[in-house]
C-alpha cells in the first residue's frame, strides 16, 4: 500500500478527508507514477492508457481501507493521461478519474470571488458542462468556507458522498472538482460535513440552473450554452421603449393559474404553451409587458414562488431554462417586454436550502433577530456579508443577461430597508447609529440598481416599496435607491378605501382620490391593481365594489379610467380585466368561462381600448412622472364626486379626464378647459359595447366662452352615473 499512513486511506475510505487531491488520483512516488483510487464495492481496478488504450496498471486494495485501491504504474516515469476499468461479477466499465484533472477556476475568478466582485459570479460557480483537459464532463463549485469537506452526490455516484470529494480553493471558501463523462439532466447535490464534523442535510446546489420537479429537491444539471436567441431588433430598441416618458402598461401574471388543461389532470401551461397563447392575449389586450410573479425554483407552491431556494433556475413546472428561453423571444416577437419578481429579500428554511449551508449562519444572520422574518418566517440575508451581496447582485444580472428579461420588480423592499419590519420593542437589533434604517441592505440595494444598469443596458428595476422612503427611483448619485420605478401602494389603498365606500358616502373620503397628487411626482410611480389585493380573504375587485349586478361592474369601469387617466405606469393582476368574479386561487384557472357574459366582456374590452388610447395618446404618457403634465381643473368637488383633471405631453394635444363616482347622471354639468374648440370623446366608461348605459356626449363637446372651474372656457357635459370620461381637444 503507497499511502502514506492506514489513517490517511481509512478517511479516504469513510469521505472525511478534507484534500482529497493530495491523495488520490496520479502523484509521483519514487520517480514513478503511483495512481490511488476508491471505489467502493468494486473487485479490480486497473489503470488504462488514455491514449492507447493499455492496460498499464492493476491496483491493489488496502485491506484496512475497503475499495481504496493504488499501485504503480508499470515502466512509466512521468504522468500520463489515464483511464480507470472496473470489475464487479460479470459488469466491467470504463471511467476517467476525476482525481487525474486540475483545478478549473484561475486565479482571477479565486481573487473576483475573494472580493466578492465577481458580477459573472454564476459562470463559475454551479454545474457547467464544458470540456476540460480534452474531456467532456461537468464542472461543479459551491461557496462553503466553514464545512471540512464538501462532496457532489447524484446518480453517478450512486448518492454517495465519499466518492467525488470536491477540492478547497485557497481562502475563497469555494470547493471545486470536475466530474468527466455526466453532463445535461443529471441531477444531484451537495453533501458537506460541518465545522464540526457532523454530517448535514444535503443540499441543492445554491448556483443550480435547473431543479427536479417539487417534492423532490436536487439541482439538475443544465447547459446554458448555445442558444441562438433571435430578439436583436426588440433587445436594440428596448432602452427607448421602457423610458419614463413612455407607455408602460403591465400585465401581471401567476403562470401556474392563468390557464389551466382539464382535459389532462388541469396541469398548468407549459412555458411553450404560454408562449403561443399568453403572448396572443397580452398583445391582443394592448400591454406594453408581463410581469411574472417568481419564476425561480421554489418547493412550496402556497409561496406563489416568493419563497424561493433555486435562485438561478427557471422553476420546472413550466418547462427547461431552453423553453423559458423561447417564452422570453416570443414575448419580444410580439414587441412586450417580461419583467420578473425577483426576492432578494428572504429565503425558506428547508432543509435543503441556504439555510445553515456549511453548518453555519452563512447567507444569512447569525442573531434570529436580524435574520428571520417573523412574516413569512423565513430567513434575511446578511447583506453586510460582500460573498452574499454578490451571490444575490450576480443573481439579479444572471436574469438580465442570460435570459434577456428585460426588468426586476424587487419584491418587499420595506422589509428590507428597516430593521423593525413588523417587529416589536426589543426584537430587534439597531443599526450602528442606534437606527431603524438597514444601512447594508441600503447598500445592496444601491449597488444592484448600479450594476443592472451599467452591465444591462435598457433595463428596468422596480421597487414594490410600501414606506415614505425618500428617493427609491432617484439616482443613486443623488442618495437614492437607484430604482427605475416605485409601485405606488399608497395611492393603491386610498383609491380601493375610495371605491368600496357607498357612492352616498364617498363625499366624506373624497381626499382618498386626490391626495396621491400631492406626492405623484416625487417618484417615477407605477399604479398596482397587483395580485396582494384579491388574496387572504379580500375578494376580487369586482367583489370590493358596491352596489349589486350593474351597479358593480360600473364601478369598477370607472375606476379603470380614473387609474388610466391618472398620472403614473399602469399595472394589473391578470383576470381584473375581465372583472373576475372570485377571489385568486393560484390551484385553479381563472374563471374564462366569464367572458360568455357582457358585462365580463365588456370590462375586458374597456381594459383593450384603454391600454390602446394610453399608448396612442402622448398627453396620458409622456410627463407621467413631472407635475408639468398635470393639472387640476375639479380637485374639491367633493359633493358631487366628481373628479375633473387635464393632462398634456411634450406635444399633441391635451386630454381633459373627468368622472363621476356617484350613480347619478348629471346633464348641463359645466367643466372648465384651457383652450377653445372641439373637444372629442375619445372614451367613455359608460358606452354600451362596455355594458354601459350608452350615455354620453355624442362623440364630442364644443367649448363655450364661459369660465368655470377656473379656466376660461368651458364645455356643457353630461357625466354619465359611474363614469369616467377622456375627451381630447382637436388639433387643426
Amino acid at each position: 500500500m503507497s499511502f502514506n499512513s492506514e489513517d490517511i486511506a481509512r478517511r479516504i475510505a469513510d469521505g472525511t478527508h478534507s484534500d482529497p487531491f493530495a491523495v488520490l488520483g496520479m502523484h509521483m512516488v519514487d520517480g514513478r507514477p503511483t495512481i490511488r483510487v476508491f471505489h467502493p464495492d468494486v473487485e479490480r481496478v486497473e489503470v488504462l492508457d488514455a491514449k492507447t488504450g493499455q492496460r498499464v496498471a492493476l491496483l491493489a486494495e488496502a485491506a484496512e481501507a475497503p475499495g481504496v485501491f493504488s499501485g504503480q504504474a508499470a515502466r512509466r516515469k512521468k504522468p500520463f493521461a489515464y483511464r480507470l476499468r472496473f470489475t464487479r461479477g460479470a459488469d466491467v466499465w470504463t471511467l476517467d478519474d476525476p482525481y487525474r484533472f486540475g483545478p478549473v477556476l484561475g486565479a482571477l475568478d479565486e481573487h473576483l470571488i475573494g472580493e466578492g466582485a465577481h458580477l459573472n459570479l454564476w459562470e463559475v460557480l454551479g454545474a457547467h458542462v464544458l470540456t476540460h483537459e480534452a474531456v467532456v464532463g461537468t464542472h461543479f463549485a459551491v461557496w462553503a468556507p466553514n464545512a471540512r469537506r464538501v462532496s457532489v452526490v447524484g446518480d453517478f455516484n450512486s448518492w454517495d458522498g465519499r466518492r467525488h470529494l470536491m477540492r478547497q480553493r485557497g481562502q475563497t471558501g469555494v470547493w471545486e472538482i470536475f466530474v468527466p463523462g455526466i453532463g445535461e439532466g443529471e441531477s444531484y447535490k451537495y453533501e458537506l460535513l460541518g465545522p464540526d464534523g457532523a454530517l448535514m442535510p444535503q443540499k441543492a446546489d445554491p448556483f443550480g440552473f435547473g431543479a427536479e420537479h417539487p417534492p423532490k429537491t436536487a439541482s439538475i444539471v443544465r447547459d446554458l450554452r448555445g442558444h441562438a436567441w433571435g430578439d436583436r431588433e426588440w433587445m436594440t430598441g428596448r432602452e427607448a421603449a421602457q423610458r419614463i416618458d413612455k407607455p408602460i402598461s403591465i400585465f401581471e401574471v401567476h403562470l401556474g393559474s392563468w390557464k389551466r388543461v382539464p382535459d389532462e389532470g388541469n396541469r398548468p401551461l407549459s412555458y411553450l404553451e404560454h408562449a403561443r397563447q399568453l403572448v396572443a392575449y397580452a398583445k391582443d389586450m394592448g400591454f406594453t409587458h408581463i410581469e411574472l410573479m417568481p419564476v425561480s425554483e421554489f418547493p412550496f407552491d402556497g409561496s406563489w414562488g416568493y419563497q424561493p431556494i433555486g435562485l438561478f433556475a427557471p422553476t420546472i413546472r413550466h418547462g427547461t431554462p431552453q423553453e423559458f428561453r423561447a417564452f422570453v423571444e416570443a414575448c419580444h416577437a410580439a414587441g412586450i417586454g417580461l419583467i420578473l419578481d425577483w426576492v432578494p429579500g428572504h429565503f425558506p428554511e428547508d432543509q435543503h436550502g441556504l439555510g445553515r449551508f456549511d453548518g453555519t449562519p452563512l447567507y444569512e444572520h447569525a442573531d434570529r433577530k436580524e435574520g428571520f422574518h417573523p412574516d413569512w418566517h423565513t430567513l434575511v440575508y446578511n447583506y453586510g456579508r460582500r460573498e452574499v451581496a454578490n451571490y444575490l447582485m450576480s443573481n439579479a444580472i444572471y436574469w438580465l443577461k442570460e435570459h434577456h428579461v428585460d426588468g426586476l420588480r424587487v419584491d418587499a423592499v420595506a422589509s428590507m430597508l428597516y430593521r423593525d419590519y413588523s417587529r416589536k420593542e426589543g426584537e430587534w437589533v439597531p443599526n450602528i447609529h442606534g437606527g431603524r434604517e438597514n444601512l447594508e441592505a441600503i447598500a445592496f440595494l444601491q449597488r444592484t440598481n448600479e450594476a443592472c444598469y451599467r452591465e444591462v443596458p435598457g433595463i428596468m428595476t422596480v421597487a414594490e416599496e410600501s414606506t415614505a422612503f425618500p428617493g427609491v427611483s432617484a439616482p443613486t448619485s443623488h442618495g437614492g435607491l437607484g430604482f427605475g420605478y416605485k409601485w405606488n401602494m399608497g395611492w393603491m389603498n386610498d383609491t380601493l378605501s375610495y371605491m368600496s365606500e357607498d357612492p352616498v358616502h364617498r363625499k366624506y373620503h373624497h381626499h382618498k382620490m386626490t391626495f396621491g397628487l400631492h406626492y405623484a411626482f416625487s417618484e417615477n410611480f407605477i399604479l398596482p391593481l397587483s395580485h396582494d389585493e384579491v388574496v387572504h380573504g379580500k375578494g376580487s375587485l369586482l367583489d370590493k365594489m358596491p352596489g349589486h349586478g350593474g351597479d358593480k361592474f360600473a364601478n369598477l369601469r370607472a375606476y379603470y379610467g380614473f387609474m388610466w387617466g391618472h398620472p403614473g405606469k399602469k399595472l394589473m393582476f391578470m383576470g381584473g380585466e375581465f372583472a373576475q368574479g372570485a377571489e385568486w386561487n393560484h390551484n385553479s384557472s381563472l374563471d374564462w368561462h366569464l367572458l360568455d357574459h357582457d358585462l365580463h366582456r365588456g370590462v375586458q374590452a374597456l381594459v383593450r381600448d384603454l391600454n390602446k388610447i394610453y399608448r396612442t395618446t402622448p398627453a396620458l404618457h409622456h410627463l407621467d412622472s413631472m407635475p408639468e403634465g398635470f393639472q387640476w381643473v375639479e380637485e374639491g368637488a367633493s359633493d358631487e364626486s366628481i373628479f375633473a383633471w387635464l393632462r398634456q405631453g411634450r406635444e399633441g394635444a391635451p386630454v381633459l379626464v373627468v368622472c363621476n363616482m356617484t350613480p347619478v347622471e348629471r346633464k348641463g354639468r359645466r367643466i372648465g378647459v384651457p383652450q377653445p374648440g372641439r373637444w372629442n370623446e375619445r372614451l367613455n366608461t359608460d358606452a354600451s359595447e362596455y355594458g354601459g348605459g350608452g350615455r354620453g356626449n355624442l362623440g364630442h363637446a364644443m367649448s363655450e366662452e364661459v369660465a368655470a372651474s377656473g379656466q376660461p372656457h368651458s364645455l356643457n357635459l353630461t357625466l354619465p352615473p359611474l363614469s369616467a370620461l377622456f375627451f381630447e381637444l382637436e388639433e387643426d
